[in-house]
């Protein structure tokens, strides 16, 4: 394990497939592979599949009558990282994506006692399989979302998987990880890790 700092983080990864459990998700594994890869940064956290919770459309942090979103958000605000895992879909992040920045575009409105959003000081990075070209296109909408709403992204704060366009092999069915996407994953978490370390220890000055 990294041993640069004794700080300890905690991370969360939202996983954006449209399937809930317990059906198989490439998305699940690159997220599982992420964590797996920031723990050997000292980071500790979960994975939380979005299909499976009652996440109501909107932009209120709470939208009431059973909505999940208030409990998922205090797990982001409990943590330093927050990692963003998704498939594409007709060339985009997957309509649970959209959604989950939509639910954090309440994050706006939420400040603490000197102006500055909740999310301030806290690390994103971001995930994204498919079977098709167009993973940069989706970790740029992604970039820009989580940046518009309090995120800080380190360098390379994307890992990702695309198959052959036009076939049906998925990233959970090849027999081992790609060498490139292994190391694009330890450098997205050895980065993040190091970002968050640095804002927790020196925060975003007042607004």
């Amino acid at each position: 394990m990294n041993t640069e700092t004794n700080t300890p983080l905690r991370a969360v990864a939202l996983v954006c497939t449209l399937t809930p459990s317990p059906s198989p998700s490439s998305s699940q594994l690159l997220a599982e592979q992420t964590m797996a890869a920031l723990a050997d940064h000292g980071v500790t956290g979960k994975t939380i599949r979005i299909a499976d919770h009652d996440v109501k459309p909107g932009v209120e942090t709470d939208m009431g009558d059973g909505d999940a979103w208030p409990g998922i958000r205090d797990t982001i605000l409990g943590c330093d990282i927050l990692v963003l895992s998704t498939p594409i879909w007709l060339g985009h992040a997957s309509s649970i994506a959209q959604r989950v920045l939509e639910r954090l575009d309440a994050e706006i409105s939420e400040t603490d006692d000197e102006g500055r959003m909740l999310t301030y000081g806290k690390v994103a990075a971001v995930c994204v399989v498919g079977n098709e070209d167009g993973a940069h296109k989706v970790s740029a909408d992604l970039f820009q979302g989580l940046n518009d709403v309090g995120f800080s992204l380190a360098p390379n704060a994307v890992t990702y998987w695309v198959g052959e366009a036009m076939q049906g092999t998925d990233y959970q069915d090849l027999d081992k990880t790609p060498e490139k996407t292994a190391a694009t994953t330890a450098t997205l978490a050895a980065n993040t890790a190091h970002l968050a370390r640095r804002l927790k220890a020196a925060p975003y000055p007042a607004s």
